[in-house]
């Protein structure tokens, strides 16, 4: 058997002289599996694997290897957007120009079609493109093709309510009537799932056999319904430890935590685990337990605090409206020194008189840590009273920005905020900030990856509610937060877990911030300092360390001696 023979009999030695033609390292375990499935698989298949294994990438070669067997195929890419479906044509294109043994492929006549929309490659003449990319919502009535692919026609934007959801789907059965009546023509998904009723159980009940690859091995194999992939199923026959990494390759057991950190539990769960099924632990994402509670300073923090799960941090005498099993804990540790925040802020959602709430959450940021002060709220819409209140809380924090949402009223809200600011004399930032994606999803994704990190600190747990007593509980904070799902009106009332979001979300840069890579900072500066006042004033800097002077008291001292630096070495 020749070498055309050999890559036209196994798809999965053309995927590897394709990527060694691209300079690439040999395909992993994962999409070696992932090519297996796509020409052995079914007529009707879809392939669920965990974001960024390469699907795309694997799937592009599989229409070159169809065309490298057979040039007559006639094959139509759909994405979500006509931008996407394009670029994977123009990648084809482009691995036709530049491989050299693919150079039989390239279109012999001036006449064949070569656009980045449909292109031909050498082939009879024939009314339909070889390969034809198109977008979900764009034209595909009176196409025909013999292998259609739909890659990753699922996202955010356009499955975040059911009624988008069942436009999707409509839209999907399209495909079945443009697919031509041969034996060998195939229908086949690739994507990941991105909300718990994704589109693609719908399609496992209509006959397209998922094949999913996770990136651990699952600790619950029954909640796949037996369609993992089969060597994921196998290696845990043989022994492979739940919660391992599937393929090492590709993502290390490290970047999966991190990974796992910053898009939160419930988002991991569903694009790197594959797992779209409805637990209270996975449906409702937001935990008491995951915050730290505690007294929270009006002006200072210190500059790290420890969480722990730790039986003895439970705080027993706190009442938690969260759900049964779930407990408010106390930090384990307050570390470094207390120093003013970074910066405070006052997060406002307003709202018209009614059932609704005018929330106002006095939000402080150090360190990466958030601490929330208070939260207030009020039914008389944006009176003068509840404008005027809130302004008296960012005077008792030291608030230097309100921060509005301009979605209620159009900037009005703001505009009377300022004028109230004028008449008080106080010199606070406004910045108005618009919400456009829908609202349990928004707080979900600004809230969970912050509570999952223990990044948010805070007191304020009580109701303050204005409401009937058989209604006040619907109004605290933390009932919101704790029955928070991406369903829509998961919550009755959510203005002041919206109001939370929304001042969590102007932090999220601060995310960043390490708390330990802080404190070795502060301390090279203190070493720093430390050195300066030695080399200043040997005397002075040792009756300094003898007596114990607090920093307060150095800075005096210095100051008393003419000198521009204050050390905060002890």
């Amino acid at each position: 058997m020749n070498t055309v023979e050999l890559l036209q009999s196994d798809f999965k030695l053309f995927l590897q002289a394709l990527w060694s033609e691209l300079d690439l390292p040999s395909p992993t375990r994962a999409q070696y599996a992932i090519a297996d499935y796509l020409q052995h698989g079914p007529k009707r298949l879809q392939i669920q694997a965990f974001r960024g294994v390469g699907k795309s990438w694997i799937t592009g070669a599989f229409v070159l290897w169809t065309l490298f067997n057979d040039a007559e195929k006639k094959i139509m890419i759909i994405s979500a957007s006509k931008e996407r479906a394009d670029n994977m044509s123009i990648f084809l294109q482009k691995l036709i120009i530049e491989t050299p043994w693919l150079a039989h492929m390239r279109p012999k006549s001036d006449d064949s079609r070569w656009s980045r929309v449909s292109f031909d490659i050498n082939c009879s003449p024939h009314q339909a493109p070889s390969v034809k990319s198109v977008g979900i919502t764009g034209q595909l009535t009176g196409s025909r093709a013999d292998l259609m692919i739909l890659d990753d026609i699922e996202v955010p934007g356009n499955s975040m309510t059911e009624l988008m959801r069942e436009k999707l789907l409509q839209l999907c059965t399209e495909a079945e009537s443009i697919l031509t009546p041969k034996q060998d023509s195939r229908i086949m998904y690739l994507g990941t799932p991105q909300t718990t009723f994704t589109i693609y159980r719908k399609l496992a009940e209509r006959s397209y056999k998922p094949f999913v690859w996770t990136a651990r091995y699952p600790r619950a194999i029954s909640k796949y319904e037996g369609l993992l992939a089969p060597q994921l199923a196998e290696d845990l026959d043989n022994g492979a430890e739940p919660w391992d990494v599937t393929d090492p390759d590709r993502f290390d057991s490290n970047d999966l935590l991190e990974r796992e950190a910053s898009m939160g539990r419930s988002n991991f769960m569903l694009q790197f685990m594959l797992d779209t099924s409805l637990s209270d632990a996975e449906k409702f994402p937001l935990k008491m337990a995951d915050l730290i509670v505690t007294s929270v300073n009006p002006s200072s923090a210190p500059e790290a605090v420890v969480w722990c799960s730790d039986p003895q941090n439970v705080i027993k005498d706190l009442p938690t409206v969260g759900l049964p099993g779930d407990y408010f804990y106390s930090p384990m540790q307050l570390q470094g020194n207390w120093d003013p925040y970074t910066e405070t802020i006052c997060s406002v959602d307003p709202s018209g008189r009614g059932s609704d709430e005018t929330a106002a959450a006095f939000i402080s940021q150090r360190n990466g840590f958030l601490y929330l002060h208070e939260m207030r709220a009020y039914q008389d819409g944006y009176s003068d009273q509840t404008l005027l209140d809130i302004l008296k809380g960012c005077k008792k924090y030291g608030v230097s920005k309100l921060l509005i949402e301009t979605n209620f009223g159009d900037g009005i809200v703001a505009e009377l905020f300022r004028k109230h600011l004028q008449q008080t004399k106080q010199s606070v930032d406004i910045e108005e900030v618009r919400a456009n994606v829908r609202k349990e999803d928004r707080i979900i994704d600004a809230l969970e990856p912050v509570m999952n990190q223990h990044r948010l600190v805070e007191w304020d747990f009580k109701s303050n509610s204005d409401a009937a007593p058989e209604e006040r509980l619907l109004y605290m904070l933390f009932y919101q937060m704790s029955r928070m799902c991406r369903e829509k009106g998961a919550v009755r009332h959510d203005d002041r877990l919206d109001c939370l979001a929304q001042g969590v979300k102007y932090y999220t840069d601060a995310m960043a911030i390490s708390a330990y890579e802080q404190m070795k900072i502060d301390r090279q500066q203190d070493w720093q300092d430390m050195n300066e006042a030695w080399l200043d004033d040997p005397q002075q800097a040792a009756n300094h360390m003898a007596f114990g002077m607090s920093l307060e008291q150095r800075k005096k001292a210095r100051m008393l001696n003419g000198k521009k630096s204050v050390p905060t070495w002890v």
